[in-house]
């Protein structure tokens, strides 16, 4: 045992040696390298600029570039009517824009009427927010239709105030 001794303080001295040799890393690394700009294939524009951090086809981009992502409804109707038609243009538009964007458009009720009565006159209500888009030049294939009835107000209250935000399509962009 006494022999292997010294034969570990070596090994363990040439470790220690070889340990003081590895690279530090620098304290400030150097910048990347510039990246060139891609130019847009021949005969395709490049794509437009992000403006305030928006992404054009988005969300966001829907929300500030239509009048309103809802239309309202007088009572137990489904109706189009002139209010509704120049929201449901601008955002036929802006469809138009952007062919790869689905949407959903939910249908909803005010709380009078039974939960079937709403949940049919909900879909009622979507399915034309989707026929009138449809006629305005979007792909009916695009869009999907859900109702939700009464379960889900956008104003609490039992008023005609309240009862009338209630009474809505409201456009959801999907991607």
């Amino acid at each position: 045992m006494m022999n292997n001794i010294p034969k570990l303080l070596l090994a363990g001295a040439a470790l220690v040696a070889i340990a003081g040799c590895a690279k530090k890393a620098p304290e400030q690394l150097p910048p990347p390298p510039p990246t060139p700009a891609e130019p847009a294939p021949s005969g395709e524009a490049p794509p437009p600029p992000v403006q305030s951090g928006v992404v054009p086809g988005s969300r966001e981009d829907f929300m500030q570039s239509v009048q309103a992502d809802r239309v309202l409804f007088d009572t137990d109707s489904s109706d189009i009517d002139s209010q509704a038609r120049p929201i449901l243009d601008s955002q036929a538009a802006w469809l138009a824009k952007y062919p790869n964007v689905r949407i959903t458009i939910e249908g909803h009720c005010d709380e009078r009427g039974t939960r079937e009565y709403n949940l049919a006159l909900g879909e009622r209500r979507a399915n034309s927010a989707k026929n009138y888009l449809a006629s305005a030049g979007v792909d009916a294939s695009r869009i999907t239709t859900i109702s939700y009835g009464k379960e889900r107000p956008e104003a609490l209250g039992s008023d005609e105030s309240a009862w009338a935000q209630n009474r809505r399509a409201v456009t959801v962009i999907l991607n």
